[in-house]
C-alpha cells in the first residue's frame, strides 16, 4: 500500500508566469514545496506531475535534478495527468498538493491523512471550511476514486481541477480537518501573484533558511509580529474562500496553532 504525495506544477500562469521556478532563498518555490512534501510522515513517495510540453521541460528538470519522481502528461487535462502520476507511482492513497504552496506544513498534512484513515471517509481536506492560512490546503483520497474520476468526469472544470468530481460525489463521505480560524484564515501564503512572491521572499529574508522548514505556527507568529509583511499581498485575500459555507459530513475539532489570533 503506497501513499503518494502528488504535486502538480507547470511553467504557465496567467498572473505570474514561471512562478514555480522563482527563487525563495537558495532554492526555487517548486523545490521548497517538494522538500516539505518529502517531510510528510505517511508519504512513501513524492511525485511532481508536469505537462508534457517543451515549455515545461525546465520544470521537469528542476524536480528531477532534486531527486523527485517526475511524471508528465496532458497540460489541459490535469485530471488525466494526475491519474497517470498516481498510476506510475503505484499509489493506493493520494495526497494532493499544488506547487503554489511553498509553506505547506507537513504536520498539518499528516493530521489530514490521519483523519482520512481514522474516519473511513472517501475524501478528506483541510479547507472545508477554509480556516487555515491560504497556502496550506491539501486533499487526501483513495487512488481508485481518482481513476474513477478520470473515467467519468466530463466537464472542463472537472478535468482542469482534478478533485471536483470526487469531492462533490453524492455517494462519498467527506472529512474535514478544521483550522484555527480567528483571522488566521485571511493570511495569504499561496503563490499566485507578484505580491505573493514578494511576501514569500520577505519571509525568507526575515527568517533565513529556517523558513524552509518553519511550521505554520512559526510563520503565523512572524505575520502577527510583522503586519508589514502581511500587507504586501493583503489586497489579494480571497474573500470568497473564507466566506464559502463548505462543510464536511465529518469534522475534526479545531486545530490550534498555539497562537492568540
Amino acid at each position: 500500500m503506497t501513499t503518494a504525495a502528488i504535486v502538480q506544477a507547470r511553467i504557465g500562469s496567467s498572473r505570474l508566469p514561471g512562478k514555480v521556478l522563482e527563487p525563495l532563498g537558495a532554492k526555487s518555490a517548486l523545490i521548497r514545496c517538494l522538500d516539505r512534501c518529502r517531510a510528510i510522515e505517511s508519504a512513501d513517495i513524492v511525485v511532481c506531475a508536469v505537462p508534457d510540453t517543451e515549455a515545461d521541460d525546465e520544470v521537469a528538470e528542476e524536480a528531477c535534478d532534486a531527486g523527485f519522481m517526475v511524471v508528465r502528461g496532458s497540460e489541459a487535462d490535469v485530471l488525466s495527468r494526475y491519474a497517470r502520476a498516481a498510476r506510475e507511482a503505484g499509489a493506493s492513497t493520494v495526497i494532493r498538493i499544488t506547487s503554489d504552496c511553498p509553506f505547506i506544513d507537513p504536520v498539518i498534512v499528516e493530521r489530514t491523512v490521519e483523519l482520512f484513515r481514522e474516519s473511513g471517509a472517501d475524501y478528506a481536506s483541510n479547507s472545508m471550511p477554509a480556516r487555515f492560512p491560504h497556502g496550506l490546503d491539501c486533499e487526501v483520497f483513495p487512488a481508485r476514486h481518482l481513476f474513477e474520476a478520470e473515467r467519468k468526469a466530463d466537464t472542463l472544470f472537472e478535468r482542469e481541477h482534478v478533485t471536483p468530481w470526487i469531492n462533490r460525489h453524492p455517494g462519498f463521505v467527506r472529512a474535514g480537518l478544521v483550522g484555527p480560524g480567528g483571522g488566521l484564515e485571511r493570511l495569504r501564503w499561496t503563490l499566485d501573484r507578484r505580491e505573493d512572491l514578494e511576501f514569500c521572499q520577505a519571509v525568507f529574508a526575515a527568517m533565513g533558511e529556517a523558513a524552509a522548514t518553519a511550521s505554520a505556527a512559526e510563520i503565523a507568529a512572524l505575520c502577527l509580529r510583522r503586519p508589514d509583511l502581511v500587507a504586501i499581498n493583503a489586497m489579494w485575500v480571497d474573500e470568497n474562500r473564507t466566506a464559502r459555507p463548505v462543510h464536511a459530513e465529518i469534522e475534526s475539532a479545531p486545530v490550534r496553532l498555539g497562537l492568540a489570533a
